[in-house]
């Protein structure tokens, strides 16, 4: 307990290796929608941030499947250092019946970085307070006989893209898709993309100083009523592999982040 209680304390005076103060402090943080200002609700968004926060601060999305969180959550509110709110409405005036209570707010929240990491020693993990990478996604796309590889320069479908930077900001992580030029300069295509050697990946993903490639294959399924993403991540000698089925290509995007995160935290297989 005492050397638990000496790193916890740690962790506030020391900044984080390969992490700034300001963006340590900000990795504890977390954002949920609310309605209203009401305290009811307002717990009800210290729970939703504090799982947030729990796979933000480890990368381990295991941990919301642990048996010990729902006792943690009923006490979320003791977790926090303060919070604020912004109308999500700001501008728009209180209408017909309509009061501040049901107006929908984003409530931020930042957690006690000593209470957290005593959390997450309890819950059997730790903070990775290691600078995140970025990752370069390498997708190929098929819906019927449409097929593309996805790229920064692409407009194919533009709304994917921007998908995949949103899945990428709750766990503190950023995307940079390679354009058309340095996937065909690695000699990737929509046929061949799934079969590519590592040193291929690689190529495509450092050819503008990106550093971590993450393979993906995209589907549309009718029989699975969504699409199937297959997702293929490789990190320190071995090739990590996952899958999501019948899902938006906005979730397959989420679950492709977070077994990104959970590879490179050192959490294991996805």
């Amino acid at each position: 307990m005492r050397r638990l209680i000496f790193l916890s304390l740690l962790c506030l005076i020391l900044p984080a290796a390969g992490l700034a103060a300001d963006a340590a402090d900000e990795l504890y943080s977390a954002r949920a929608i609310v309605t209203g200002k009401s305290d009811k609700n307002r717990q009800l968004g210290f729970q939703d941030c504090l799982d947030k926060v729990l796979v933000r601060v480890s990368g381990d999305q295991r941990l919301l499947a642990k048996p010990g969180l729902a006792g943690l959550k009923a006490h979320a509110g003791d977790l926090v250092a303060s919070f604020a709110y912004r109308d999500r409405l700001e501008g728009v005036p209180i209408h017909d019946e309509q009061g501040s209570y049901d107006r929908p707010h984003d409530l931020t929240c930042a957690f006690d970085r000593g209470k957290l990491d005593a959390v997450l020693a309890g819950l059997g993990s730790r903070p990775w307070l290691a600078e995140r990478p970025t990752i370069a996604p390498l997708l190929a796309v098929e819906r019927g006989a449409k097929r593309f590889v996805l790229a920064a320069d692409g407009d194919e479908d533009p709304s994917m893209p921007v998908s995949f930077a949103a899945a990428a900001e709750p766990l503190a992580m950023k995307i940079a898709l390679p354009d058309t030029a340095e996937i065909a300069a690695a000699g990737l295509g929509d046929g061949n993309l799934w079969q590519a050697g590592q040193g291929q990946l690689e190529a495509a993903a450092k050819a503008s100083g990106r550093a971590v490639p993450l393979l993906g294959r995209l589907r549309w399924s009718d029989a699975d009523l969504g699409w199937v993403a297959d997702w293929r991540l490789p990190f320190e000698g071995r090739i990590y592999d996952w899958q999501v089925r019948g899902v938006s290509f906005d979730e397959a995007f989420r679950v492709a982040m977070r077994g990104a995160a959970q590879v490179l935290s050192g959490n294991g297989q996805p």
